[in-house]
């Protein structure tokens, strides 16, 4: 950068690039190539950088820039043919939530943490509390939440098994659970079911140099995103903790291990609550310790808390505008972070900013704020502009990271656990239904062969009764020829002995004398 009042040119000391930064002015002041030229620089020096492209004009920063007659220009301006400047491309790599401009970029459910995923799904403290109770039972039970299937199943059998929990992890309401299921649905309509799974990015991957020593350009297309201002800041917050979590502390070093820029940084803290906001405040004061400096661009610099503005050491001011008194009032605030510069007004220079300038202050060795300096912004080296779509792909399919994160991998997590369990209880039903149905057939085939057994019983007891009659009838009747013949003989024979006595005997008495 170059003073406009002196011709000196005005340095961010790489040593206190960790010391974080903010870059703010109104639409059309120079914003994005501030942006973009910080980032070059950072690259030049080997550091990883990390921007959030919103209006899709960051990509071109993989192309060399064009020698136009502005260019040429500026380059006359400040002296920069002399200092061998040329036009240059960067190495990137482009990113994409959605997968649609760039390298598919994902995260965990587990990883993404209730915290942030509460914001993300708008929970009220109830339902943010109950979410993180189903976080730690998952936890507990050695449950995956990979991605929003795995979260819908795992409330599902919360909600189902609210009792056995309440002893243990209090009372959760299926009302509540019902509310934050159709909260994860509307986010998978959003889109957002994409962000969360496998492969995750590994955080490290971003920490790469390119050809010739220079640090790689992480862009991060967020024209999408941009339209879901939560899923946009959750994820930017996301990824502070996670370089939070994964670098080791290193203190001040010559240079910073990678520098983030947050474009529209507003987001990042609208409708926040407090517990994040401490969160937000608490990662950006630690991080810098972890070598990692986070600058945030925005309209104006009420648009950053307190307790954050207060850890931005680096300062780039363009141009405001002051139509009513409480922008008035927005630019008297902002000059008033600056240290005093006796030469000029900070307010009123402030106000009067061309395009392409800026009221800068930056740290010195001594890690105190310089005084208000009034800065021309040097020209980036590459183009300006968006690329086109041949450019894009050929920048994603060549980047290492591509092979790493193109093709989604869905591990046996939390779902799969529960569908099997369903299927296990589904199979260990049909079985009992099973051997139910054959221990009813069974009992009742003894039933029929006990029916069959007394039947024939019963036949062969008729049977026998059948022949008993028979014998005894024909014995009977045999008998009783026999008798009967027998005693016929027997009444014949008698009464002719009998007649014939009687008969002798009255003769005898007839003829008697």
């Amino acid at each position: 950068m170059g003073n406009t009042e002196s011709g000196e040119n005005v340095f961010l000391l790489p040593g206190k690039a960790n010391r974080h930064g903010l870059i703010a002015g109104a639409t059309g002041t120079g914003k994005t190539v501030t942006l973009k030229v910080m980032a070059e620089s950072f690259s030049d020096m080997g550091v990883p950088v990390f921007l959030a492209d919103v209006k899709g004009d960051l990509a071109s920063i993989i192309a060399p820039g064009n020698d136009t007659a502005d260019m040429q220009e500026r380059i006359a301006r400040f002296g920069l043919a002399e200092a061998g400047f040329t036009y240059q491309g960067y190495p990137a790599a482009l990113w994409d939530i959605y997968g649609q401009n760039g390298i598919q970029l994902r995260t965990t459910i587990t990883e993404m943490g209730p915290i942030l995923l509460a914001r993300i799904l708008g929970l009220n403290a109830l339902q943010s509390d109950i979410l993180s109770i189903v976080y730690k039972i998952a936890d507990d039970e050695g449950l995956l939440l990979v991605d929003t299937k795995d979260l819908k199943s795992m409330l599902a059998y919360v909600k189902d098994n609210a009792k056995s929990y309440e002893n243990e992890y209090g009372r959760m309401s299926a009302a509540s659970i019902a509310a934050i299921v159709r909260a994860l649905v509307a986010l998978e309509n959003d889109g957002g079911d994409v962000f969360f799974g496998e492969p995750a990015l590994n955080i490290l991957d971003w920490m790469a140099v390119g050809q010739g020593g220079r640090g790689v350009i992480n862009i991060l297309d967020s024209e999408s995103l941009i339209n879901n201002g939560k899923l946009y800041s959750t994820f930017l917050l996301w990824l502070l903790s996670e370089l939070f979590e994964t670098l080791p502390e290193v203190g001040d070093l010559d240079r910073p291990k990678m520098v983030f820029f947050f474009d529209e940084a507003h987001l990042l803290f609208n409708g926040a609550s407090q517990a994040l906001l401490e969160k937000i405040e608490q990662v950006v004061k630690l991080i810098r310790s972890k070598g990692v400096g986070v600058y945030f661009c925005t309209q104006n610099p009420k648009d950053i808390p307190d307790g954050v503005l207060s850890q931005l050491g680096n300062k780039v001011q363009h141009g405001l505008r002051a139509y009513t008194p409480s922008d008035q009032r927005a630019v008297r605030a902002a000059a008033q972070s600056f240290r005093v510069n006796p030469d000029f007004d900070t307010y009123e220079t402030i106000l009067n900013l061309g395009t392409g300038e800026a009221v800068v202050s930056f740290l010195g060795d001594d890690a105190v704020p310089s005084v208000a300096q009034k800065v021309a912004i040097l020209p980036p080296r590459s183009r300006f502009g968006s690329i086109t779509e041949a450019e894009r792909e050929s920048c994603v399919k060549g980047s290492i990271a591509y092979s790493r994160y193109a093709n989604a991998v869905d591990p046996d997590s939390a779902y799969e656990f529960f569908q099997r369990m369903g299927l296990e209880k589904e199979a260990a039903a049909a079985q009992a239904a099973a051997e139910a149905a054959a221990a009813k057939e069974a009992a009742k085939e003894a039933r029929e062969k006990e029916k069959e057994a007394a039947r024939e019983a019963a036949a062969k007891k008729r049977a026998a009764k059948t022949v008993g009659s028979t014998v005894a009838g024909t014995v009977g009747r045999e008998v009783g020829k026999t008798v009967g013949s027998t005693f016929g003989k027997f009444g014949k024979t008698l009464g002719g002995n009998l007649g014939a006595s009687l008969g002798r005997g009255i003769i005898g008495t007839l003829f008697k004398n």
